[in-house]
C-alpha cells in the first residue's frame, strides 16, 4: 500500500525484496544491510504477526517507532500473507500537498 500492488513470494523473503519484485520503490542506499535506515515501512499489529519478529539490532535502531508498527523493509522477513504500507517520500508528499492546495484555490475562485 498505497499502490495496491500484490506479489507472491516464498516465506523467508524480505519485504524489500518482495517490493522490488513487484516494482514498488522503497528507498535504500545500503543494499538491505540496515545501514542507511531509509527503508521504513508500516505494519498493523495484526500484519506484524505475519512476519518474523524484529531482531535486537532493529529494535535498537527503531526505538519507539517499532511500537507504532514501523519496521525496516530490509529486515522484515515474510512468513505469511502480509500487507505493508510504504510511506510516501517526503519530497513527493510536499509537492502533492502544494498541488492539492493550488487546485483547491482554483476551485474557490470559481465559486
Amino acid at each position: 500500500m498505497p499502490e495496491g500492488k500484490t506479489v507472491s513470494v516464498r516465506p523467508g523473503v524480505t519485504v524489500l525484496a518482495a517490493a522490488r519484485q513487484s516494482g514498488v520503490h522503497i528507498p535504500t542506499r545500503c543494499g538491505g544491510k540496515m545501514g542507511c535506515l531509509m527503508c521504513k515501512v508500516k505494519l498493523t499489529e495484526e500484519e506484524s504477526s505475519h512476519v518474523l519478529p524484529p531482531k535486537e539490532e532493529e529494535r535498537r535502531k527503531l526505538g519507539t517507532l517499532i511500537d507504532e508498527g514501523i519496521r525496516f523493509s530490509c529486515q522484515t522477513v515474510v512468513h505469511d500473507h502480509v500487507q505493508v504500507e510504504v510511506p510516501e517520500d517526503p519530497l513527493k508528499a510536499a509537492v502533492r500537498r502544494q498541488l492539492e492546495s493550488a487546485r483547491n484555490r482554483d476551485r474557490e475562485d470559481f465559486i
